[in-house]
């Protein structure tokens, strides 16, 4: 018996020790769209860490032992309204448990639009979370990440920008470009997590599309901005979870981004539940909700 104690002890150091973490900033020197004013950043712990202000944008890698990696890779957004980011509930603690499963985890920490740092504060998100794709396909070899099996993930305000992402992948700022650049910045599958997709009608959550697009923002940008309205044969497969109790953003969301899937032959697989409220999480304590994850693992297993 102790002997087996002692193997299982061993075990289990070697798989903490092989489990990795890295940051890196997603671009060099000051990023697009964004002047130097010398602003910081802001970080509150009430619970969970919530992130204001994002100067320095950048991703936190999360990577598995190299015993279990799977080959798959899962960027993050984590939500907050475009206001701030709920770091560690909707990024680091899901990339730590994506991490037991043998998938590559990694945080995004994204500007926010409402900073006044920034020169096009609307294009900002988008424009770093193309660039995280961009970037962890850039290290894939390193990472043993397969290229082809990167998907995103974002809770809330974040599934709008995995939305997003997965709708404009190739939308262009005019910029300065590098050889990252030259990798795509399409998602291979998209997770949307009680996501905001629309900003039109009754369906829109005023407090996202206030701090993305402004007040006053134009049809046209209000059109552009619903991620419903720009789903194509070439958006990736989409798994959808919400709760049917949601008093932050109604499943209507969920609902308008499943049928645009469904009427471009997209591969969709959606998941409400009737209890769970905003912002679940992993769903622990609200019943059935809790097992979403184990359904999402088996629909990522099948992804061709």
């Amino acid at each position: 018996m102790k002997k087996l104690l002692t193997v299982l002890c061993m075990t289990l150091i070697s798989l903490l020790v092989n489990a990795q973490e890295i940051i890196l900033p997603l671009w060099e020197g000051i990023p697009p769209l964004q002047k130097d004013m010398g602003l910081e950043e802001k970080a509150v712990e009430e619970g969970i860490i919530r992130i204001e202000n994002v100067q320095i944008p950048q991703i936190e890698v999360f990577l598995p032992s190299k015993q279990m990696r799977t080959g798959q890779a899962v960027v993050i957004f984590p939500g907050g309204g475009y206001h701030i980011l709920a770091y560690d509930w909707e990024g680091r603690d899901f990339a730590k448990w994506l991490n037991t499963q043998g998938i590559v985890g990694i945080v995004v920490k994204y500007r926010l639009p409402d900073s006044k740092s920034l020169t096009d504060a609307k294009e900002v998100p988008l424009l770093d979370a193309q660039r995280a794709v961009r970037l962890v396909r850039h290290h894939a070899e390193e990472w043993k990440i397969d290229p082809a099996r990167v998907g995103v993930l974002g809770f809330s305000a974040g599934g709008h920008l995995a939305s997003t992402v997965s709708t404009q992948y190739a939308q262009e700022v005019d910029r300065q470009k590098d050889a990252v650049d030259a990798l795509s910045a399409r998602p291979d599958f998209s997770i949307l997590a009680y996501p905001v997709i629309s900003f039109r009608d009754a369906s829109a959550h005023s407090g996202s599309r206030k701090n993305l697009i402004g007040e006053n923002a134009s049809q046209e940008l209000i059109d552009r901005f619903s991620s419903e309205l720009n789903v194509t044969a070439e958006t990736p497969p989409t798994f959808l979870v919400h709760a049917q109790d949601d008093g932050g953003v109604p499943i209507q969301n969920s609902l308008l981004y499943y049928d645009a899937l469904n009427a471009n032959k997209v591969p969709a697989s959606l998941h409400i539940y009737p209890k769970g409220g905003h912002g679940f999480g992993f769903g622990l304590g609200k019943g059935p909700v809790s097992g979403w994850r184990d359904v999402l693992l088996d629909w990522m297993v099948d992804l061709k």
